[in-house]
């Protein structure tokens, strides 16, 4: 395996609205859709779909949504070997509103995801030694991602956090991985002030690898990305996308970051190739549905 996953699996319940209802409003809506998500699953999937070996570390119910979510992964590829069955846990589920523009907002149902622990990891002890890259996120215990990036550390691999759902993290996080993909609201809650502007972006992301991550990439949506590293102090722009869905266009984002990562693109080349994965999940509905295929992304960039 080339590039490993530690992270959570639900299935989306996922509502398409002619607007977001305000608090206390019950609004009709256009339609629903229910697919795989989860930040870890749309990783994966994103990863799977430009080619990569993935290895998938987590936990789904013994239940019908547990079913959903094992035919959906083994569709597209991935090995359940790694994904255990909790008897006692029922499998993680995500309640989505998507407003007209693409906009939208998210309940998660945690589920078995929060029973991933180190028995998983160590289940996983082989196929992490072999991965070049680990994506790591904050839906599944931080015990065991912690646990699972020293160990592709310690064989010379590249962890990437995405700190969300965003939370503050203490230091000693930020020195574990390599790599850290926050949006503007995850930096400012990390950093006590929000970036509204590239330039700010900019800032926190040299705040940011101040704390001790490598380098520190703020994605700002359609005001493009910054990225703070060795070598590199640098605001990448957007691609212009007319978006549908922007639901896990962050984890198409950083699934296409650890696929260009493992196939040796520099820092710079891999985060415009990510940003194209992100861009163009969002002309698509769905979470890990949406996640472009390598000829879809080499066809935009072509154009790009």
């Amino acid at each position: 395996m080339t590039i490993a996953v530690v992270g959570s699996i639900n299935m989306d319940v996922t509502a398409y609205m002619y607007r977001l209802p305000k608090p206390g409003e019950t609004l009709h809506g256009k339609e629903y859709i229910v697919g795989l998500g989860g930040k870890g699953a749309n990783q994966a999937v994103a990863a799977r779909k430009l080619g990569s070996d993935v290895a998938f570390i987590g936990r789904i119910g013994a239940d019908d949504f547990g079913k959903g979510a094992e035919r959906a992964l083994t569709s597209y590829g991935l090995d359940l070997s790694l994904i255990a069955k909790d008897h006692d846990g029922a499998t993680g589920i995500a309640i989505i509103n998507v407003g007209e523009g693409g906009e939208n907002y998210i309940s998660v149902i945690a589920g078995s995801n929060f029973r991933v622990d180190l028995s998983d990891v160590e289940k996983g002890r082989a196929a992490l030694e072999q991965s070049r890259v680990l994506l790591l996120q904050l839906e599944v215990p931080l015990e065991a991602s912690l646990a699972a990036a020293a160990i592709v550390r310690a064989r010379g691999g590249t962890v990437i956090l995405d700190p969300a759902p965003a939370k503050d993290l203490d230091p000693t996080v930020l020195k574990a991985v390599d790599i850290i993909t926050p949006n503007e609201s995850e930096a400012g809650l990390m950093l006590g002030w929000q970036p509204q502007s590239p330039e700010e972006g900019l800032r926190a992301a040299k705040e940011l690898r101040a704390r001790g991550v490598k380098a520190a990439v703020v994605k700002l949506g359609g005001k493009g990305l910054a990225v703070a590293g060795e070598g590199i102090e640098k605001i990448l722009p957007a691609f212009k996308v007319t978006p549908i869905d922007t639901v896990a266009a962050g984890d198409s984002f950083n699934g296409g970051l650890a696929h260009a990562l493992e196939q040796g693109q520099g820092i710079e080349m891999a985060l415009r190739y990510a940003a194209a994965c992100g861009a163009l999940s969002t002309t698509k509905k769905g979470a890990s549905a949406a996640a472009p295929t390598k000829a879809e992304v080499e066809a935009f960039l072509s154009r790009a």
